[in-house]
């Protein structure tokens, strides 16, 4: 055994894991390649489908991405420099490549394939334009083009060197949709990119995803990452993260579901961590998704009705494909798996690798089948995982893989239609075309030709369409075209479509920024909308009113939040449209006379808008915040800003920033509402002669500045995700969820704490000395497992430090430490349980 190894094992058997070897498990020692005729066979398919070969290696190897081109031909991206032996050597040679496939003769399956581009080192994802596509390579972003119409790239232009700078190949830029609004997204990316006439522009955007990246009908941008299948924007991109002084919790990087439970049909012993109990069944089946990649939305009609809209999640390591129907209530969307315990695909070939996947014109599902026994990249390559392939000689052979298409039985192939050889007045009809493709192409080629003679009849598609969806892409034609002027886009918001009334909107919000009499319109409009808007236009509102004058982005932003300031995603909105502008506004609700009775959203508001406050870090608008709350007796409006600006002392750059000529008259004040820690904080802000906190000794128990820091973010991220089940005050809720003051739970064994919000929690509880059950309480906690380990440890060191209550600080390591080491875990703890694996945990010793 190696050294590495052993440390493992000895840290896992400190940890209370036993470590038999799982290999006895496995009754197929070896998993040798299989023909794809004989791959066939290992399918289990959804009984109402069909699987069908489109392509196998030679044609292809290592298929790690596919795209459909105008004229119906498959791209296909061969990463064939991938992991060629265990040591992953020779990954730097020239061999990848992107092929170009077509079915000359119509029988399905691809017969003739032509090169594009060769002499490729580890090519990942392309972005199709006419005569050309994007590649990903060499840690850089490259515009290609095909001169002479032969299929073959004629030039390969540098565009961003820093396309993807990270280096490593798993986590790397990739994954090219061109989005509704005709901009070029990534996965595991900050970048976009879009064409203007003749040339590429960048522009940064939110982090997304870990490998590929799809849109749905409404050109919501879906992604995932390994260990969390499905997540999703709920709003525009570039909006929420508008305000520097905000930051949102929720809307961008959404998870859609909690549920990561995966039915592999055969053992899968050759993973990372297959040694950690919980990972595997007892059949040595992967049980949850560790490698969940691509998710793919189904935009067509050739499946039947109910999936129309699904999801489907690749999941190479348990060689399968998941299926997500997809429910959408108002601005929030969530998934669910149709058939629990059994997959939409799985194999039992240990080499299908699904890595990618797209719907193409026919209406068919295709999947990539990367075909090839190691998937681990040799950076995460770990001893077991090593002895492992080896031992199952995955290593080889390489330079093979699948294309597959998945149709309903006895269905006819639908026609494709070559839209790259018709007209622009021929391509007017698809852009309300029933399947997703062909709405996007028509859009894209549309935009490319700028064929100015169609934007009279793609504005009465817009104003007159009975197609909704053919009216929202009309209008983004528009706007990718740049004919969409304001006296069209301000008819436009009195469609009876939310959708193109939003898409309106923001396309105008740019326009009102740079043009004053389009402002000015724009803000009449709004106003007009604001009064009978349904939630999805309300949710655009909130958005677009950054750019209205401020004080109609008042009177709106007031209305919203009266109408809709329990919803986390609005209040977000409205955070994100108040740049510089949080104590103006803060000030305008002090004096509403309708913003009061002390509910709950009112103070988180509030607190929001301190939080930006403080980060703005402008030293006169806090005097004039603290003056405002000094002024008149304490009650629940000045409490919560007092409570916030403590909280948020962290956040500052430097302590006694804000200084004074004198000791400020609220500290001289017997009845501040905040216990003696809290004012300590609330001091911190401040100095005046004889008082600078960088110089006062700090009370036993505070925070360190970075542990301040995550307090403060945690408060934020409380409000967002817990405050509705444990009350602002942590006090709990009736029928939601138990206090959090002076927890056992909370204030004990950290570990302990992080499965519960990893996991969630069933069942009775007891908390200081009171058991609590449903109805008292809701009979489940739910997990948080979407959330990422910095945010989950924000959360918890909050509230293991508020309210009176005083422990350590949870790190990120030790959130991700414990996601790791209960990987498998899809079903909540009950209180008996937990304690005993916590029992296990720190009493179990090495043999």
């Amino acid at each position: 055994m190696s050294i590495s190894r052993f440390l493992g094992i000895h840290l896992l058997m400190l940890a209370g894991f036993s470590c038999a070897s799982p290999e006895s498990k496995d009754p197929n020692a070896i998993s040798p390649p299989h023909s794809p005729e004989e791959e066939l066979k290992t399918f289990q398919l959804d009984p109402n489908f069909e699987i069908q070969l489109v392509a196998a290696e030679p044609m292809v190897q290592e298929p790690v991405a596919v795209q459909f081109d105008e004229q119906g031909r498959l791209w296909v991206v061969e990463m064939r420099g991938y992991m060629m032996d265990i040591d992953g050597s020779n990954e730097d040679e020239p061999i990848g490549r992107i092929s170009i496939l077509e079915d000359t003769d119509g029988d399905g399956e691809m017969d003739q394939s032509t090169i594009y581009l060769d002499s490729l080192v580890m090519p990942r994802s392309i972005g199709l334009f006419e005569g050309g596509a994007l590649v990903a390579e060499r840690n850089s972003l490259w515009v290609t083009k095909d001169l002479d119409g032969d299929l073959k790239a004629d030039s390969k232009v540098l565009l961003d060197s820093t396309y993807s700078s990270n280096g490593v190949v798993e986590h790397t830029d990739n994954g090219f949709v061109r989005n509704v609004d005709n901009w070029y997204y990534s996965a595991k990316s900050r970048l976009r990119y879009k064409m203007q006439g003749d040339e590429w522009i960048r522009d940064s955007t939110e982090f997304r995803g870990q490998w590929g990246i799809s849109q749905d009908d409404k050109g919501r941008l879906i992604y995932n990452y390994n260990w969390s299948q499905l997540h999703g924007d709920l709003v525009p991109a570039n909006y929420l993260f508008r305000n520097p002084n905000h930051t949102p919790s929720t809307g961008i990087d959404y998870g859609l579901t909690i549920d990561r439970r995966i039915y592999p049909i055969r053992s899968n012993l050759a993973i990372n961590r297959g040694y950690i109990p919980g990972t595997l069944d007892e059949n040595g089946r992967l049980l949850e998704f560790t490698s969940a990649c691509s998710p793919i939305v189904y935009r067509s009609t050739l499946f039947p009705q109910e999936y129309a809209g699904n999801i489907f999640v690749m999941e190479n390591a348990g060689n399968l494909v998941k299926r997500n129907v997809i429910t959408e209530n108002g601005i929030y969307l969530s998934a669910e798996d149709p058939n629990p315990g059994k997959e939409f695909l799985a194999s039992t070939d240990e080499r299908f690798r699904p890595v990618h996947g797209t719907i193409g014109p026919d209406g068919a599902f295709y999947v990539v089948d990367m075909y090839h026994g190691i998937v681990q990249h040799i950076d995460y390559m770990t001893e077991y995982l090593k002895e492992q392939t080896l031992e199952r000689k995955l290593d080889a052979p390489v330079h093979m893989g699948r294309i597959w298409r998945i149709v309903p039985k006895d269905s006819s192939p639908k026609p494709i239609e070559k839209l790259g050889s018709k007209s622009s007045e021929e391509l007017l009809p698809f852009l309300s075309h029933p399947d997703g493709w062909y709405r996007d192409n028509a859009q894209r080629l549309l935009v490319e030709r700028m064929d100015v003679s169609v934007v009279p009849n793609l504005k009465e598609i817009v104003l007159n369409s009975p197609s909704e969806l053919g009216a929202f892409h009309a209008i983004w034609t528009l706007e990718g075209m740049g004919q969409a002027d304001a006296d069209f886009l301000i008819n436009a918001l009195e469609s009876h479509s939310e959708l193109v009334q939003s898409a309106a909107l923001r396309i105008l919000d740019d326009k009102a920024e740079i043009d004053p009499e389009v402002k000015n319109r724009l803000a009449k409009a709004m106003l007009e909308l604001a009064e009978n808007a349904q939630e999805n236009l309300t949710l655009q509102l909130a958005l677009s009113s950054y750019a209205l004058p401020q004080e109609e982005s008042q009177t709106i932003l007031t209305s919203v939040l009266k109408e809709h300031g329990n919803d986390a995603l609005i209040r977000d909105a409205v955070m994100s449209s108040l740049q510089d502008h949080e104590f103006e506004f803060l000030q305008a609700l002090w004096q509403n006379d309708n913003w009061g009775g002390n509910q709950s959203y009112q103070e988180i508001v509030l607190e929001m808008l301190t939080a930006a406050i403080v980060k703005k870090a402008d030293g006169n608008e806090i005097k004039q915040l603290l003056a405002l709350v000094d002024s008149q007796e304490f009650g629940w409006k000045e409490q919560a800003v007092l409570s916030s600006l403590a909280i948020q002392s962290g956040n500052l750059p430097e302590k006694g920033m804000v200084k004074f000529a004198s000791e400020p008259s609220i500290f001289q004040r017997a009845d501040i509402p905040l216990e003696s820690s809290r004012v300590e904080m609330l001091k911190s802000i401040f100095s005046w002669p004889g008082f600078d906190p960088k110089v006062v000794e700090a009370s036993s128990n505070s925070l360190d500045a970075d542990a301040m820091k995550q307090f403060a973010d945690g408060r934020q991220k409380f409000l967002t995700s817990c405050a509705s089940c444990h009350g602002a005050n942590g006090k709990g809720a009736n029928r939601m969820g138990p206090p959090l003051v002076n927890s056992d739970w909370v204030l004990g064994n950290e570990k302990r704490l992080t499965l519960i919000l990893l996991h969630g929690l069933e069942g009775p509880i007891e908390v200081d000395g009171k058991k609590y059950d449903a109805p008292e309480i809701l009979p489940v906690m739910p997990a948080h497992s979407t959330m990422d380990d910095a945010s989950i440890a924000a959360i918890l060191t909050y509230i293991r430090n508020e309210w009176g209550n005083q422990a350590t600080p949870v790190s990120r390591r030790t959130v991700g430490g414990m996601r790791v080491l209960t990987q498998g875990r899809v079903y909540p703890w009950s209180a008996e349980e937990l304690n005993k694996h916590i029992e296990n945990l720190e009493t179990t010793k090495p043999e």
